[in-house]
């Protein structure tokens, strides 16, 4: 399914719908609105492979610009709208946009990043613009593709492509589709609540498939724990979407709220993104019952693992088995680990070729570097990550970008950045920093407000801690496992 067949089996069920002030879309208006931008594309000169970027917060037009691009050959790129300009040179450069959709207040950092004459739609006039223009029923309706970006080891965040398909929307498979169904998505009457943000690749994800199953997605402009239950409660939502950090929000609410609000439609509660502590888990499923589900993957679509709640319990701490893929352990060398033993977590999508002495080189494997084992029964359990990533509130932070900036300060000798526990965010960012000798007292502060200037907050030191020196190899690299012990905890 996809709107045009929507619109017409269910035109008036809500397709999209912004939580905290009920605007909505339904399944016919997101048909037309979505056609009219697709002509509206073409005639600004875009053809099938072209990509058009959003840099939006949470809004209905997400939907309107996800689709437009979907049925008419587009490749839908999405870029996170807290990064700065320089953050977002990189991505300009990588998807090329033949157009961009984005809002006022982020136009600017666009501009410093680059953008020159490529054509923008603001959020704010897409309503005048539709209303201008006619939807073109010659227009060739093909799938479209996306475009994520996930950040390599060096901060330049590295694009991941889905082309588009020489095949009309309307036969492609719900995206997703053994995920969705591991997932319990089962009727077109589904409700999913998204507290997330709309450009990071579940949301958008399960965006896509709820459409292709005809069902409503509940948008929150920004994540609220006690605004989240109300929006179960009036909506009538059965699924919805979470990083442990919110989880973590939610059970810091006062019983009053927690017992306020009426959850009785909610049968799923999906969350990834991040590693959950086991005692955040339990007390979820304690609060809402054996509905909390969990999957573990990554942007560049290796493979996944799901597991559901009376798993969970019976399996405390793992992330499930594989699902639509294969899920292996190996060693350093490529050789295949036996149940039990840690190394690197492999995925062999199906019909891959059998693996070879270089499984990076191998058809059909892939890896993001995560370690972890496999128990008897096939459950993955991760133990720890290959690379430094700090992982902190679902989203990935790369040391070395934070590494490179503080470097370049004057008051700065030598730093090394490393994640640290987080109650809240699962992991915060630290930075361990050796002061050049003249360096004033006030450094610390001013390490953090000179990161804050420069880089998405996100990705700034929470904690700057001064050191009189690093521990470091005679080859000059860091020792991780000396640097933890010394500055590991908060």
């Amino acid at each position: 399914m996809y709107p045009g067949t929507a619109a017409a089996l269910v035109p008036d069920r809500p397709a999209m719908i912004l939580a905290e002030t009920g605007e909505t879309r339904t399944h016919a208006e997101l048909d037309e609105r979505s056609a009219r931008l697709a002509t509206h594309l073409r005639a600004l000169g875009l053809r099938p492979g072209d990509t058009v970027l959003v840099l939006l917060g949470n809004d209905l037009r997400w939907g309107e610009v996800c689709w437009a691009c979907w049925r008419s050959g587009l490749v839908l790129g999405a870029a996170n709208r807290h990064l700065t300009g320089a953050e977002l040179t990189p991505i300009l450069q990588d998807a090329a946009p033949r157009a961009v959709v984005t809002s006022t207040d982020l136009l600017p950092r666009l501009r410093e990043a680059g953008l020159g004459d490529v054509p923008v739609l603001l959020a704010s006039e897409l309503d005048s613009l539709l209303a201008g223009v006619t939807r073109d029923p010659a227009l060739v309706e093909t799938a479209g593709g996306r475009l994520l970006f996930s950040s390599g080891t060096t901060g330049r965040p590295k694009p991941f492509r889905v082309p588009p398909q020489d095949v009309h929307p309307d036969t492609l498979p719900v995206r997703s589709a053994g995920l969705m169904q591991s997932l319990r998505f089962t009727d077109a009457g589904d409700v999913l609540l998204v507290p997330g943000p709309a450009y990071h690749a579940g949301p958008l994800g399960f965006l896509q498939s709820m459409h292709q199953l005809g069902g409503t997605v509940v948008l929150m402009e920004r994540f609220d724990a006690e605004g989240a239950l109300a929006a179960i409660e009036r909506y009538r939502v059965t699924h919805s979407q979470w990083v442990p950090t919110m989880f973590v929000r939610l059970l810091r609410l006062p019983d009053a709220a927690r017992t306020k609000y009426d959850l009785s439609s909610h049968r799923v509660a999906v969350h990834a993104g991040a590693p959950c502590p086991p005692q955040v888990k339990r007390q979820v499923l304690q609060w809402w019952g054996p509905i909390v589900h969990e999957y573990y993957g990554a942007s560049e679509g290796y493979g996944r693992t799901t597991i559901g709640p009376e798993e969970w319990l019976a399996h405390p701490g793992s992330v499930g088995r594989s699902v639509e893929s294969t899920v292996h352990i190996a060693d350093d060398a490529g050789r295949l680990l036996p149940a039990g033993e840690t190394g690197t977590v492999w995925f062999a999508k199906p019909g891959a070729a059998a693996p070879g002495p270089e499984l990076a080189a191998t058809p059909g494997w892939g890896t993001v570097g995560d370690l972890g084992r496999l128990d008897a029964d096939g459950y993955l359990y991760l133990t720890g990550r290959a690379s430094q990533t700090i992982i902190t509130g679902g989203v990935n932070v790369y040391p070395r970008e934070i590494e490179d900036l503080l470097g370049g300060h004057p008051g700065v000798a030598d730093v090394a950045v490393l994640g640290v526990p987080d109650p809240e965010f699962g992991e915060q960012v630290r930075a361990v920093v050796v002061p050049v000798p003249e360096a004033g007292p006030g450094l610390a502060d001013e390490l953090t407000a000179y990161c804050r200037d420069r880089l998405a907050h996100f990705k700034c030191p929470r904690t700057v801690v001064l050191a009189a020196e690093l521990p470091r190899s005679d080859a000059g690299k860091v020792l991780l496992p000396e640097l933890r012990a010394r500055w590991g905890e908060v």
